[in-house]
C-alpha cells in the first residue's frame, strides 16, 4: 500500500489514502464532505468544481489527487471564513448575482483568483477572469457588477 497523500485543506492538514489518480473533486466531496465543489460537466468546462490550489484557480474534476501532495487546497467552505469572501458575498447580494446557486461557489473562487491578481479589474478583465465558469440563471452582468463593487468596497483586502 502506498503512503497517504498529504496536503493542506482549508488551512488544516489533510491526508487521503485514496489512489493518486482519483479525481480531487470526488475526494473532496466523498471523503471530506465538502459539497461546495459541484460535479457539473466532468470535463473542466463549467467551473462548478473550482477550487484554489496554492492560490490558483483549478477545476477539481481535472486534478488528480496525487498532484496536490504538499499543496494548499481551498474550497468555498474554507474561503467563506475570510474577509475577502464577506466582501464578495455582500456584493453578490447587493447585485442579486445569485439565483439557483449551483455555479456560485466556483464563480466566487474565480472572482477571488481574479482579484488576488488584479484588485482593480476592468469589465473586460472580469469577464475574462470568470470565463471558465458557466452560469445558466443569473447572467453575467450582475456578477461583473458584483466584482466591481467588491473591488471598490474591499479596497486593501486584495
Amino acid at each position: 500500500m502506498s503512503e497517504p497523500i498529504t496536503f493542506i485543506l482549508n488551512g488544516e492538514p489533510a491526508k487521503s489514502d485514496r489512489n493518486a489518480t482519483e479525481r480531487l473533486l470526488d475526494v473532496l466531496r466523498e471523503d471530506f464532505t465538502l459539497t461546495g465543489v459541484k460535479c457539473g460537466c466532468k470535463e473542466g468546462e463549467c467551473g462548478a468544481c473550482a477550487v484554489l490550489i496554492d492560490g490558483e484557480l483549478a477545476n477539481s474534476c481535472m486534478v488528480a489527487l496525487g498532484s496536490v501532495a504538499g499543496s494548499e487546497v481551498m474550497t468555498i467552505e474554507g474561503y467563506s471564513q475570510t474577509q475577502r469572501y464577506t466582501a464578495l458575498s455582500d456584493a453578490y447580494a447587493e447585485t442579486s448575482a445569485v439565483q439557483c446557486g449551483f455555479c456560485i461557489p466556483g464563480m466566487v473562487l474565480a472572482c477571488e483568483a481574479l482579484l488576488a491578481h488584479n484588485p482593480n479589474p476592468t469589465d473586460d478583465e472580469i469577464r475574462q477572469g470568470i470565463s471558465g465558469n458557466l452560469c445558466r440563471c443569473t447572467g453575467y452582468n450582475a456578477i461583473v457588477n458584483a466584482v466591481k463593487i467588491a473591488a471598490r468596497e474591499g479596497k486593501g483586502l486584495w
